[in-house]
């Protein structure tokens, strides 16, 4: 079974898809991880947005791309959530996966970054994403800077 995910502009998602994925990754960021941190960070009115739905319509996956220059010099995927009811499906993995093949395609020469919570590295590694510099903190959560090399250098 996989996900349907469909990449959104800010500008294309509709109130009602935009509350759902803040609702979602609030779910998962603030509440279950117990983590008080400013999800609204401004940077999503210029990220390209997936959003996962499962076949009844639910909204199980979110992850957002940002273009290089915002968060990061380098283009980024982040804000990766699932439904904790959607969890060991393999959506996690379908949503990264296409995220990079559609941030690829946007930016077709450039290396992608993400910051990944420390213990999810060898879940990112999967991806051909590399260790990029020391631990740090994010929020009260163990991150580390991970790069994945453009395409043509892979």
């Amino acid at each position: 079974m996989s996900v349907d995910i469909r990449w959104r502009t800010f500008a294309d998602l509709s109130a009602v898809d935009l509350y759902r994925a803040l609702m979602l990754r609030q779910t998962v960021f603030v509440v279950e991880q117990n983590c008080p941190y400013l999800d609204a960070d401004g940077l999503d009115v210029v990220g390209i947005h997936g959003l996962g739905q499962s076949q009844t319509g639910s909204l199980i996956a979110v992850a957002r791309l940002l273009p290089p220059g915002t968060r990061f010099a380098l283009p980024s995927i982040g804000r990766i959530a699932i439904a904790k009811q959607a969890r060991g499906r393999g959506y996690g993995r379908q949503i990264v996966a296409e995220a990079v093949v559609e941030t690829e395609r946007r930016y077709p020469d450039a290396p992608i970054q993400i910051s990944a919570q420390a213990h999810l590295e060898g879940f990112y590694r999967s991806f051909g994403f590399v260790h990029a510099g020391d631990p740090f903190d994010e929020d009260g959560i163990p991150h580390i800077a991970m790069i994945r090399g453009a395409r043509r250098d892979r």
